[in-house]
């Protein structure tokens, strides 16, 4: 089979680039097509050595840096730019960008055969929080009303041209069903940690994200300063977020910032953390906390979203209720009762290990791809 990999843009590195990263490994000759890229990004460093492709929106100025959120009303006309005719399957890596419809499925076409890979309904367009919370400018939300109602009729049609959905947790397979009438298959995402050794339990709590909205970065820096416990916090700012300097602000010395890490550095702060902070209000699955149990580290997470499909409570993790101080403050003192095993978190993360997802993913695309549209 000819096989195209389709991804949303090349810039940020993160849990859907990871899942991209995967499929390039388990397809190594396929080209992987995206909108565009940022040179020397972290997603792009990644897959530098990859044939890859972009749109003509490549060509304009600064749109990797600041158009292409503004302008991303023009995704049908970029996606609708490039011809995969020649390929026999195409697997699309669709989040935001509305990176989908490329298939065959209520046409007369024999190919390409789309699976799409959804890590979740663009959550811009269906209500969900972002990590850019612009609704609270009044001219943004005119312009998000505008471009909202003809955005949304055409995910709707795009996601009918799929032949297959896959989706990255039950939480977003109910999106799915919700949004686009689509049954889908749920495959968990991959999930891998470089292997340490040596490294000794901290007395810190540790949080792993870009520093963005929609994560809960506030909540975890305001309890931290209440309850005077150390935090650590990775991840470097991203987008259009401005909040980054507020969030300094309101840090005392117990709180940390250290910016951008690579695999090793995530991989020893997983190690040696006391417990991971997992605080998004609806996460569409999280790599991050089931990161944080292959190294050995229970988590404390909000019980919703993907972090429920997961996290053992009281085994792996604990639960709280309700994004405020005063829960996510009540269950850190609850946690600092209990005991967890190192090796019931370990044992629970591997279920979703790399090897166990390129398995999984490998004989959907056999058993799928050129028996039928869909």
């Amino acid at each position: 089979m000819k096989i195209a990999l389709i991804h949303d843009y090349l810039n940020e590195f993160g849990g859907a680039e990871r899942v991209l990263l995967a499929l390039s490994e388990l397809f190594p000759e396929a080209p992987i097509y995206t909108s565009f890229y940022r040179k020397n990004s972290p997603a792009y460093e990644r897959f530098n050595g990859k044939k890859i492709t972009t749109s003509w929106v490549q060509k304009i100025p600064l749109f990797d840096k600041y158009l292409h959120s503004p302008l991303r009303f023009l995704a049908p006309l970029i996606w609708g730019s490039f011809d995969f005719s020649e390929y026999d399957v195409v697997v699309s890596s669709a989040s935001w960008y509305v990176t989908k419809g490329f298939g065959t499925r209520g046409t007369n076409r024999e190919k390409p055969i789309e699976i799409c890979y959804c890590h979740t309904p663009p959550r811009w367009l269906y209500g969900y929080k972002t990590s850019i919370e612009f609704q609270k400018y009044w001219m943004v939300r005119i312009y998000a009303k505008i471009v909202g109602k003809l955005m949304r009729k055409y995910d709707f049609v795009a996601a009918q041209k799929v032949n297959y959905f896959v989706a990255n947790s039950k939480n977003v397979a109910e999106r799915i069903e919700k949004y686009y009438r689509r049954e889908s298959t749920v495959i968990y995402p991959p999930v891998e940690v470089p292997k340490v050794s040596g490294v000794k339990k901290g007395d810190y709590y540790l949080v792993l994200s870009r520093i963005v909205g929609g994560k809960g970065l506030d909540l975890a820096v305001k309890t931290a300063v209440k309850l005077g416990l150390k935090l650590k916090i990775a991840g470097s700012p991203a987008g259009y977020y401005q909040e980054y300097k507020k969030l300094r602000d309101l840090s005392k010395d117990n709180v940390e910032f250290l910016g951008y890490i690579d695999d090793d550095q995530m991989a020893r702060l997983y190690a040696g953390a006391k417990a991971f902070l997992a605080l998004s209000e609806d996460e569409d699955f999280g790599i991050t906390p089931v990161e944080a149990n292959l190294a050995g580290t229970p988590v404390i997470a909000y019980r919703g979203g993907g972090y429920v499909e997961s996290i053992i409570e009281n085994k792996t993790g604990i639960f709280f209720d309700g994004s405020t101080v005063e829960s996510l403050s009540d269950a850190i003192k609850k946690f600092e009762k209990m005991k967890f095993k190192r090796e019931d978190c370990i044992n629970q993360a591997k279920k979703f290990s790399k090897e166990r997802f390129k398995e999984e993913m490998l004989q959907f695309v056999k058993s799928h791809a050129g028996t039928t549209r869909g």
